[in-house]
């Protein structure tokens, strides 16, 4: 019985001294820290920068259209050429997308539905929140709902 109590007493300490090391020497590597100054540009640097700016400017303008596309084509193929698998897949799925028409259509309905809302009575706001709610929870499946359950229960507890 105390030998049981021993190696538990044994495991118990050895690894609290492990954690204990372990935050001192992660807490001690400030080198990553102070290596990351950053010094103010002088004003050479500073005059040299905007200079390459502005030529850079002006040779983007001396260029056609099917230049500059080209150029931002080339771009943007180098670009998807760097992205591994799942990145690419999420550049080329882009979801948040949308056409100017397709924003003025949704911003369009937005403002209706608003505006019905606006000329709704309190009653009727309160019936069609709890049919939204109902809805919403129809929709839910089994986990879903165990989940929001406990969720509520969390909350009404409180």
């Amino acid at each position: 019985m105390e030998s049981a109590i021993m190696k538990r007493l044994t495991v118990v300490v050895l690894t609290a001294v492990s954690a204990i090391a372990a935050t001192i020497a992660l807490a001690d590597n400030t080198d990553i820290i102070n290596s990351m100054t950053v010094k103010p540009l002088t004003a050479e640097e500073s005059a040299q920068l905007r200079a390459e700016r502005d030529a850079a400017k002006a040779q983007w303008t001396k260029l056609t259209p099917e230049q500059q596309m080209a150029i931002k084509d080339g771009a943007k193929g180098k670009k998807q050429g760097e992205l591994n698998a799942i990145e690419r897949m999420g550049q080329n799925d882009d979801m948040m997308a949308a056409t100017k028409s397709e924003t003025a259509q949704a911003k369009s309905e937005r403002e209706a539905a608003k505006a019905k809302w606006d000329a709704m009575t309190p009653d009727e706001k309160n019936a069609a929140r709890k049919a939204a709610q109902q809805k919403r929870a129809s929709e839910l499946s089994a986990i879903e709902k165990a989940g929001q359950n406990d969720d509520m229960n969390r909350y009404l507890t409180y």
